[in-house]
This record gives structure tokens, sequence and C-alpha cells, in this order.
């Protein structure tokens, strides 16, 4: 065969295979990304109808598993007592499974085991994730940092718990779309060596996801990185990488994960805690006693196995099955703080890998402000967590670094606050699932559903897993498009309409279902909480009725988000809450300012300014009566005033953005004249005399030589070297939104450096 004819075969051979795998990498390429849900005439319509039992019901049916408890009626004498517990044959029986914990654990591994078909119950010590689980990063990611350890430190174990999350983010992003996005995060690059060393690592990271990453990485140049980010610092900045994680909504994912296992069967009950386990005579768990926390009565629930999913508590659940148990959680926690929406772009996070003590900070975009934080600082176990001044300042002083100096960065503008895991069985037979991340609930709780069936003796009874295809409650009849159903149906702002499908999803329709109308030409139904967030009343009833909410907290915080995203809002929203919640559930008047006391305290925590607490709104009273017991509280309260017994009036003040109380601008004129160099009162201050000026005006003793040389360097002034009056007072207001002093002294501790694989949060 001549050699010419050979080439031309061999050429045309390697042309048709090249064109073939061009052409296979162009389909992979161009079919990659997440899959959306299709728009069919289905999503255009409310689906099928359904209410979940009652609470009352959930306890009956949890009081039912074991016939010792007053009023039940043991399978072998049944009859129509008086006062009994009607209870189907069945109900007598114990549960398969107990599972102790209502967070992103507990609810995944109800909603595992009960699709397998097994009898589950599940309680909760406080409301479904009051936890952690409602205070995460609210990212679905694989771990960046996980692979960047595992590179640098040919750590295997990391390796693993990357790729298992990346599959993990997929099914995520697939059984709960309309909770769950994709986002874009941007790495700046300061350095023109991290250029490789940053693509490197995100280009392995689109590699190790396979066929289920969701966009290829890219390079930015320093031009559109900062018009992507024009908050941005520009000096200094060479470019940026972005690559692609998830983002998701924690307390709706958690409270629909419980609603997903009560659609599957489970029996669940929050405000219900474990006061002790019960063992029989071999030592083995047979049950636990359980408490109401609401009602305060107790019961037992009879169960073959019990699972300690309290996560952060649980070597509280582990001491009471041995009190000599050794102590095997080690807490961390991370403080995230949430600013006005201007601080990030809508569809682009940033996340810097390396700040000034080793930590990761994030900016996220999230329900309309942006979260900011880190990770990876020691701490205690707490049922409220609260962050700390020192942590509050040093999350503001490092988005300042990151941002363009025209941006100010204020303390007033704080608006609210290797996870590898571990099975344990206990010698009696208690479960422990401890540690893990939002992204690998779904595993976490397979693999525990798995030696749970083993351990307790349930491979007859229980199904094999099906949590990778099984989609939440909401989602069956859910697309992008559905809100646009909601606005022609109900007539509602598209603002809210989106908030309602993309944290309902079909279940929206219920919501509006339960909206009235607002009496204007436009919109016509869904009256909002508070006028700059698309909340609406609608969702305070459909969280009682539909999802469990027993307080006002419960609403705020969990079953809307409105708390964390803005303290003074929620603040200013809590009476008309406690108000629709008062006519669901009944409550007295005396109730009703519980709930609203008990809500104030929670939104200090969530960064509520402490001069809200001295003006704390009272219920309005309904009735002859009420107004009465209010007329009693009220001249009692007086009495005891008068004599000092009473209540302490807070004088703190509420400081806010270029606000001044009644008398300040008087008293800074005072001290500023007190000591300006001019005889007719004009004069100017020295720039270093300002601060002992300050001293003598009540609210500026505690302010930090630190933050003024901020607000200084931030209005222009840092080469001057005296200001006038006007200048002083401009210096004074953007103090008190810099400096808020805590109420109480706060103790600076020393950072401690936890590892990676044991970080809190960390991505």
């Amino acid at each position: 065969m001549p050699i010419s004819r050979l080439l031309i075969r061999r050429t045309l051979a390697y042309t048709t295979g090249g064109t073939l795998l061009l052409a296979g990498a162009g389909y992979m390429y161009l079919n990659s990304g997440p899959i959306y849900p299709a728009s069919t005439k289905e999503t255009r319509r409310p689906p099928p109808p359904w209410t979940p039992p009652s609470r009352a019901e959930m306890i009956a049916k949890l009081q039912a598993s074991d016939a010792s408890n007053p009023g039940v009626i043991s399978n072998s004498n049944r009859g129509n007592k008086a006062g009994s517990i009607t209870t189907s044959p069945e109900d007598g029986d114990e549960f398969d499974l107990l599972i102790v914990g209502g967070g992103a654990t507990g609810a995944g591994v109800a909603v595992d085991a009960a699709s397998r078909g097994l009898k589950v119950a599940l309680v909760e010590r406080d409301d479904f994730s009051a936890g952690t689980s409602s205070k995460s990063t609210k990212l679905v990611h694989g771990g960046v940092r996980y692979l960047q350890k595992a590179v640098m430190e040919l750590d295997y174990e990391q390796y693993k718990l990357v790729c298992e999350a990346l599959h993990e983010r997929k099914i995520f992003l697939e059984t709960a779309p309309y909770l769950s996005s994709m986002l874009p995060i941007m790495l700046p690059i300061y350095k023109y060596w991290q250029v490789p060393y940053y693509y490197a690592g995100c280009k392995m990271y689109d590699i190790l996801a396979g066929k289920e990453n969701m966009e290829k990485s890219y390079i930015m140049t320093k031009g559109r990185a900062l018009e992507t980010f024009p908050m941005l610092k520009s000096e200094g900045l060479v470019g940026a990488l972005v690559y692609y994680d998830g983002q998701h909504n924690d307390s709706r994912m958690n409270v629909a994960l419980i609603m997903t296992a009560v659609k599957q069967g489970a029996v669940v009950a929050n405000y219900c805690e474990v006061t002790d386990l019960h063992k029989d005579a071999s030592g083995k768990l047979t049950g636990a006693r359980v408490k109401d926390g609401l009602s305060g009565k107790e019961w037992n629930v009879k169960a073959k196995g019990v699972i300690n999913a309290t996560g952060p508590f649980s070597d509280a659940l582990l001491k009471l099955d041995n009190p000599s148990h050794q102590a095997i959680v080690q807490p961390s926690s991370g403080i995230h703080i949430t600013l006005p929406n201007y601080y990030s772009p809508r569809k682009m996070g940033l996340l810097d890998p390396a700040t000034s003590d080793g930590r990761v900070i994030f900016f996220l975009p999230w329900q309309g402000n942006t979260i900011a934080g880190t990770t990876d600082t020691p701490a205690n176990v707490e049922r409220e967590p609260t962050a700390t001044e020192d942590d509050i300042r040093w999350v503001l002083e490092e988005v300042r670094r990151y941002l363009s100096p025209d941006i100010k960065v204020r303390r007033g503008m704080f608006l609210g606050l290797v996870r590898n895991h571990m099975i344990h069985l206990s010698e009696s037979g208690l479960l422990t699932i401890a540690g893990g991340k939002w992204t690998t609930y779904r595993a976490m709780a397979e693999e525990t559903v798995d030696r749970a069936v083993e351990a307790f003796g349930l491979a007859r009874k229980a199904g094999k897993c099906v949590t990778e295809s099984l989609r939440l409650v909401g989602s069956d009849g859910w697309s992008r498009n559905m809100f646009i159903g909601l606005i022609q149906t109900y007539g509602m702002e598209t603002e809210v309409a989106k908030h309602l499908s993309e944290s309902y999803g079909d279940r929206a329709w219920t919501v509006c279902s339960l909206a009235e109308q607002t009496g204007e030409s436009w919109p016509l139904h869904g009256k909002r909480l508070y006028p700059a967030y698309p909340f609406i009343e609608a969702e305070v009833r459909y969280a009682v009725r539909h999802e469990y909410a027993q307080t006002a907290i419960d609403v705020l915080a969990r079953r809307t988000r409105l708390s964390f995203l803005n303290a003074r809002a929620a603040f200013e929203s809590l009476p008309r809450v406690v108000d629709i919640m008062s006519e669901e559930l009944g409550w007295s008047y005396t109730e009703r300012k519980k709930q609203i006391r008990d809500a104030v305290s929670f939104l200090k925590s969530m960064g509520l300014d402490p001069g809200y607490l001295a003006h704390i709104p009272e219920p309005e009273p309904r009735g002859y009566l009420e107004k009465a017991e209010r007329a009693l509280w009220r001249t009692g309260t007086g009495f005891l005033n008068i004599f000092g017994v009473g209540g302490v009036v807070s004088k703190e003040k509420v400081l806010g953005r270029s606000r001044f109380e009644a008398g300040e601008l008087v008293a800074l004129r005072a001290a500023f004249e007190k000591r300006a160099s001019g005889a007719d009162g004009n004069g100017k201050v020295r720039k270093d005399e300002v601060l002992e000026v300050l001293g003598d005006v009540p609210g500026y003793e505690g302010v930090l030589r630190k933050d003024y040389a901020y607000v200084l360097e931030e209005a222009g002034f840092g080469d001057r070297v005296d200001v006038d009056f006007d200048e002083f007072v401009e210096i004074s207001g953007n103090l008190k939104e810099v400096s808020v002093v805590p109420s109480a002294p706060v103790t600076k501790q020393k950072r401690m450096r936890i590892p990676v694989e044991k970080s809190g949060g960390g991505v």
C-alpha cells in the first residue's frame, strides 16, 4: 500500500476521531449544569391539598406507644373508657425508632427511616432547626478548603469527604429545587502568583465533580471583576477567579424535611424534651421519658431503638445514658452578620480564604440582604449563642479590608447575626450521629439508618433507601415560573410571589389561600408584616396550621427569616405576629405579653440595639377582662416604681444612622465650644483632642481609638490638624454608627485555631 494512501487514511481517522471527541465534549458542556424542573400546565394550578396532623394528634400518638401511659388502652384490653386515647390497632405497638433532635441530621434520619417503611417518632426539645441548623453559612458546598488540605497534606480522608459532598450537592439541589440554587463565588486575587494556584485548585474542584458539576470555574480580569463587584477594593487587585457552589435557605429546608417525614408517616413533636432513658433488665434501651415543654405533661415513649441526633448537645444525652461518658463533641462557632444588600451583587458571592488570622470570610447575597461571616472560633455549647462585640468588630474590620474606600462599613449597619461525621453505638444501644454539615445530611442519614436497621434488628421490615430521588414536600408541583401563576390568581406583588414560591414551593398556593385582601387597588392580596420585606401575614397562619409553629420566635426566626435578616424589622413586626398567632392558638393577654418579652430577648441575641429594650410593645387587650388585667398590671407596676422596687428603665439610646437624640446637639456644641480655640465660639478643635471633647458628652465614653481613626480616614480628615463644629458633628454621627457600645463589658478572648476537619462551618 502506498505511503501516501496510508497517511490519508490515518489523517482521516484522526480527523474523524477528533471531531467526534470535540462534538461529545461540546454536547456534555452544553448539557452540564443544574437541571431545572420543566414548567407544565400542572405548575400553573394548586397541587392536591394536604393538611398534616396537628401537634395534639402527634402527642397522642407518642403517648399511645406505651400502654403504661395514663389514658392509653392496650391492644389486649380496648374499650370505650372515658378520657382515653382512641388508637388504631398498631398504635399500641412500640416505635421502631425514636429520634431525639429535630435539626438537619435528625430530620434527615426521620425522612430516610420513614420512607423505608419504619415506624418513626421524632422529638425536639426546642423548635425544629432552633439550634445550629438555622445558623449555617447557607452554602451547599463540596469544600474548597478540604480539597486544599487533601492536596497539601496528601490526606485521603479529606479527599473522600470532598467527593462525597460534591455528589450530595447535586442530590440536594434536585430534591429541594425551590429551596436551593447554584451561586457563583468570586475569589479576589491580589498576588500574581496566586492566579495559577487558585486556577489549578478550582479546576481540580470541577474535575472531581465530573458530570455533577454545576458550571465551569473561570478567571476574571481586574476590570471585569470590578464591573461585577464594584464594591471591591481596586488597589492591588490583579483579577479574580469564579467557581460555583450551591446556596439554600437552611431553616426552611429543615422544616421541609420535617414535613416530608410527616407525609411519609413519621410522628414528630417540637418542644418535647427527653428527661430520662428507659432500659430493660439487660441494660438495653427500650424507650424514653418525654416532657412537653409547653404543657408540662410527661409520658413514656416505647421504641426498639433510640437515635441521638442532638448535634452540639450530643454529650448531654450520652451522659444521661452513661454518667461516666467522656465528651466527644468539640464545639466551634462562626459569626454571621447581616448587612444591607448593596455590600454584594445580587447574583454573586465573595470568599477570602486567607484573612488576617487564617480563617475564611465570606460575603453572600441571601434573601435580599448580604451575610458576611467566618468560622472556626472555639465556643461553649449554648441554646441561644450571642455574638461577642469582639467577633462583630473582627468581621467588620475584615469587610473593610476588601471593599472600596468609598464604601462605609459601620457597626450601626449590623442588622442581625473536616466536618467528618461520626456514628457511635453505646453498650445500651444508644445510636449517636454527630458532626457533618448541611450538604451531606442525606448521606449521614442513610448511613445512620443502615446502622440502626442492623443494630436493632429491623432488616425484615426496612426497605431500601430511596432518599436520592425522594423530592421534599413542595417540590413536585414547583417550577421557576410558578410565581407567575400566584400573581395572576391572587393579585400579589411580584416580589412577594417570588418569595413565597422560593420558600414554600407548591405549598405557596396554600399560603396564598390564607392571605387576606389588602383593600387596595394593587396588590389585591398579601399584607406585608414589614414594608421592606416580602413576608406576609398569611405565612404566620400557615406556620401555625401546617408547620407546628408554637411561639412568635418560631415564626420570626425559622418559618420566616425576618429576625436573621433584620432584627429591628422583626421587632417592629412582633406585635402583629403575636396578634395573629393568638387568634390561631387562643393565647390569653398574659401569654401574649410573655411571647413578646421572650421574642425581644431572642432578638437581642440576633443583634437588636439595646435601646429598643426600653420600648417593649404591649399587646392590645381584647374584651373587658383583658382591659381590666392590663389596668391592674399597670397600677401595680406604677406603685412599685414609686418605692423604687419596680423594673429598671433602660436609659440606653436607640442608635441609628445619623440620628441624634433631643438635646444631644446642644451637648455636643457646649463641649466643642468649651475646648474651641476661637473666642467667638466658631473656632476649631485639634484633631487629637476630639476624643477628649466627646468624653464629656454622655453616650460617647466608650468610643475606641481605632474606631475614631477609621472614621477620620473614612471622612477624609486623616491629614487635618483640626476640625470645625460641622466637621465635629459629622465625626460624632459617624462614631455613633461605627461604635455601638454593648450594654455590658465583654472580656476579649484569645483566639484559638481549630483544624479544618473540626471546623464548625468553614468552606
